[in-house]
């Protein structure tokens, strides 16, 4: 599949946008694409909310018709994390898996608290800088279980299959051998970053513990048995925009329609960067 990404409005304002495209045509961010990419090797496709050393909150839509991307707001402000001591931003290309759902009705027997519903969270931790709307192909290592007032706020832990580690990292305690140090960064940044806005230190379950693979897979499943459960119609909430492009259900719309929701937006290419520059070199102390 070819996506491409289509901009409304202008960056750090409430009226931006970006939308997916298939083919130049927009579709639905949380709802077209597919969970897989390759299912019979279990390569997730993942749509990319906030690169990487970035600080502006985006997120995918749930309320707006094809679900774009926008900048979440609070008391009618842009959204931003703060830079946590010695963090910048974001430390992972962070956003969702399309065709997930954490269904805020059902109570997980492992953390005991809801899903927070929305699509589940991933942490991307290959090199390579990537770009909002942009879908990464990746497999899964691991998962944390941020509980975030009160809520289930799963966090993938997965790996860009073009990045040159990809190959030799296949489960959690690979992150610890290729990339010492990586995983008590994100258990810190997510207990942190909210302090410096004067609310309290997340929590994990688990005690902080990353879960292998293997649960990881199994968590990402009931997400997408979820999912399915909210695009039918069989659950979930009437705040949450279901339009699609195509899936041919009773939610899906026409490709004018499509347009028309994405009216006014200009087609972007994908940006040139040079990687080389935001390269992670991970050096352990054991080796100093």
């Amino acid at each position: 599949m070819s996506f491409t990404t289509r901009t409304v409005g202008q960056p750090d304002t409430l009226d931006y946008r970006v939308f997916i495209e298939k083919n130049g045509k927009p579709i639905s961010a949380f709802h077209d694409i597919p969970l897989f990419a390759d299912e019979a090797n279990k390569i997730y496709n993942m749509v990319v909310e906030i690169p990487r050393w970035t600080n502006a909150k985006m997120e995918i839509s749930k309320e707006d018709p094809l679900n774009p991307i926008k900048q979440d707001t609070k008391k009618g402000k842009l959204r931003y994390v703060r830079n946590a001591f010695p963090h910048h931003g974001y430390i992972w290309n962070y956003g969702a898996l399309p065709q997930t759902w954490e269904d805020p009705s059902q109570t997980n027997s492992d953390t005991k608290c809801v899903g927070d519903n929305d699509p589940i969270d991933v942490c991307e931790i290959g090199e390579a800088v990537g770009y909002i709307g942009q879908i990464k192909q990746v497999k899964i290592l691991g998962v944390m279980a941020l509980i975030d007032e009160g809520e289930t706020d799963w966090k993938v832990l997965a790996i860009d299959v073009n990045d040159p580690l990809a190959s030799k990292m296949n489960d959690i305690e690979d992150i610890e051998r290729y990339m010492p140090g990586l995983i008590h960064a994100t258990n810190e940044w997510f207990r942190i970053y909210k302090i410096p806005d004067g609310k309290p230190e997340n929590q994990f379950a688990f005690g902080g513990e990353a879960k292998n693979r293997a649960y990881a897979t199994e968590v990402v499943k009931e997400t997408a048995e979820a999912w399915a459960g909210l695009i039918s119609g069989k659950s979930g909430s009437s705040k949450i925009a279901t339009a699609n492009a195509l899936l041919g259900n009773a939610s899906s719309i026409s490709e004018a329609a499509a347009e028309e929701v994405a009216a006014g937006g200009v087609k972007r290419a994908a940006p040139v960067t040079d990687q080389s520059l935001h390269k992670w070199f991970f050096i352990s102390g054991s080796k100093i």
